[in-house]
């Protein structure tokens, strides 16, 4: 039997008995397509405009990964789905684990190039989420339409309300809810946890966070790596946890009963993420007595205390190397992210 483009979405498998799909397939293959979904995805999720559940599509994975969340959170334990499921989040875990302060370095001080090459990692996955939705409708087209005017307002909230650096106060409230943001990264094909992390002003606090607990894991020092663990992996791991659970049922309910207006949606956000990724931006000094980052004025006697990661961020006017520089990252982006989906497509996708 064929299985349809959305019927991998949904997570649903085709032959009687809600059996897997591929049901030979040998526990260690698996597992080894797990660790590779799950190490692209921990990296999807620290790069802004790239998606968990595409690089998930990628590697051939995401139909069992979705089914697996269904059958766990509904008390169903079968060792094909819990090797996936943990081989995928564990992977996943290290990856992020491993490279969050090395991704955020790169967006820090390098934000043009890195912003280019993300607006080109998001536009790249634009025809995973259009294969899923043609044919076209007037529901599609309108819930593509709700995306975009949904993205536009993150991206005007971003500017307006994380001020201009980029970053927002961080409390248990605002990582959960970061949490919440970046697990639909891993059930939403097309849709970026990092780009939500950025736009919500948590992205820079959480790698940072991340980064200070492998520091002291490193070292072994455990008081160290008390602080990281309650104040960001804690409140976040709580809203990964939650958000994987909720957005995978109501993910699953919307496509069985809405499913051209919510895959429309999911191809608006791609389409209008990009909004708020404009490249030429960069940190520019504080300036003492009129600067106010996270709430404090910037004093000569504070500003030592605040990181460049807090420094305001202004828009600049790019030169014609910049803007060629942009183009062909923008370009490489797209390709590198259509490139990965390729390998990862169904038979059936072809047609």
């Amino acid at each position: 039997m064929i299985r349809t483009s959305s019927d991998a979405v949904r997570g649903e498998a085709t032959e009687p008995g809600d059996a897997p799909a591929r049901g030979d397939t040998p526990v260690p293959l698996l597992a080894g397509r797990g660790v590779i979904g799950g190490v692209l995805m921990g990296l999807a999720n620290l790069v802004p405009g790239i998606s968990g559940g595409t690089m998930l599509l990628a590697a051939g994975v995401y139909p069992r990964f979705i089914r697996a969340i269904a059958e766990v959170t509904t008390l169903r334990f079968r060792m094909p789905s819990l090797v996936v499921l943990g081989s995928v989040v564990i992977a996943a875990g290290l990856g992020i684990l491993l490279l969050a302060g090395v991704i955020k370095d790169l967006v820090v001080h390098h934000r043009w190039v890195m912003y280019s090459l993300f607006i080109g990692l998001t536009l790249g996955g634009i025809p995973v989420v259009w294969r899923m939705a043609r044919p076209a409708t007037a529901s599609l087209w309108a819930g593509a339409v709700a995306g975009v005017i949904a993205m536009m307002f993150l991206a005007l909230a971003q500017q307006a309300g994380t001020g201009a650096s980029g970053s927002a106060d961080s409390n248990f409230l605002m990582l959960f809810i970061a949490g919440l943001a970046g697990a639909s990264a891993m059930i939403l094909p097309g849709v970026s946890g990092g780009y939500l992390l950025l736009v919500l002003g948590q992205y820079v606090p959480i790698l940072s966070g991340i980064d200070t607990l492998k520091q002291a894991l490193g070292a072994r020092d455990l008081a160290a790596a008390t602080d990281p663990v309650l104040s960001v992996v804690l409140p976040v791991g709580i809203g990964v946890v939650a958000g994987v659970v909720g957005v995978s049922n109501l993910l699953k309910w919307l496509l069985n009963r809405h499913e051209k207006a919510t895959l429309g949606v999911l191809l608006g956000l791609l389409l209008g993420a990009v909004i708020g990724l404009w490249p030429f931006q960069a940190a520019v000094d504080p300036t003492p007595g009129e600067t106010i980052i996270k709430g404090r004025v910037v004093t000569a006697e504070n500003l030592e205390e605040f990181d460049v990661d807090d420094w305001p961020v202004t828009r600049f006017s790019p030169t014609g190397g910049q803007i060629a520089g942009a183009l062909a990252l923008v370009l490489a982006g797209a390709a590198t992210t259509a490139g990965i989906a390729r390998l990862g497509r169904e038979p059936s996708d072809e047609a």
